[in-house]
């Protein structure tokens, strides 16, 4: 399984916002790290009034909705996603928050605006899911104004280590997909460089330590792995990981995330 076929992300894994929100809720609930991740991607978006700014799939549109309070008034926001049942999710959730973006299908390969459109993009954990980057970045590049800036969030190879060991101790011969190989916390500067100035990284500091079982059960089903979990392999991962809750006091996870912040050259 190729893990960043577009028709895969579209009619799969992203046909709508219910794997991606189970996978966010996880996180969302369990992390060490008391600040939002949304909170602090928010953060180094440092943009002034009055900026036009993109978010290349935006998913659920969680970065908007945990920051709905903070975000200045006179932002002017793209939303895009290669997903068009995400996308009329998302749309639905933003409106009932009562904010309102400007939003349309686009795939990051051939992205459908003018050039020097966006003063910042924002592409939140999604670039190791295109296939052709080089192409994506040089299209980042000519949609972004001269000095215009990309954050670039992404994951380390250690990222959910545990939940890995555990997917192939129960769902063993299963494809994982180790999205960091293609663009992750190590290598994507190297892509970043030949396109774009100033590349910088940070990164988030945090872990897991999850209480429930119930949560890691839905993660995992809201990945590939869940065609090879059948209720007797369900059955007996509740039952590890009730044994481990119960000794360790949770169920503690590996977290490795950052962002890259970089420039199109002036």
């Amino acid at each position: 399984m190729r893990f960043d076929a577009p028709s895969y992300l579209r009619s799969e894994q992203y046909r709508d916002g219910g794997n991606l929100s189970a996978r966010v809720d996880l996180h969302r609930r369990f992390s060490t790290n008391r600040t939002n991740w949304f909170q602090w991607v928010l953060d180094r978006l440092a943009v002034p009034d009055g900026s036009c700014i993109l978010e290349l799939g935006c998913g659920t549109g969680a970065l908007w909705l945990e920051n709905r309070a903070r975000i200045p008034a006179g932002w002017r926001v793209v939303l895009s996603d290669l997903s068009r049942g995400m996308l009329r999710e998302t749309r639905g959730r933003l409106a009932e928050a009562g904010f309102a973006p400007a939003s349309c299908v686009a795939d990051a390969q051939a992205l459908p605006f003018p050039a020097a459109t966006f003063d910042a993009i924002v592409a939140n954990h999604m670039l190791y899911h295109v296939p052709d980057r080089a192409r994506a970045l040089a299209e980042i590049g000519r949609v972004l104004s001269p000095g215009g800036l990309l954050m670039a969030a992404t994951a380390g190879r250690d990222n959910l280590r545990e939940l890995d060991e555990l997917a192939a101790r129960f769902a063993p011969g299963t494809a994982l997909d180790d999205a960091a190989a293609r663009f992750g916390l190590a290598n994507g500067a190297a892509q970043l460089q030949p396109w774009f100035a100033d590349v910088t990284r940070e990164d988030f500091p945090n872990a897991l330590e999850i209480t429930e079982v119930e949560p890691v059960v839905a993660y995992l089903l809201s990945t590939p792995v869940a065609a090879s979990l059948d209720a007797k392999r369900i059955a007996a991962l509740r039952d590890e990981l009730e044994t481990i809750i119960a000794r360790d006091g949770a169920f503690r996870v590996t977290k490795a995330s950052g962002l890259f912040r970089c420039r199109r050259p002036a």
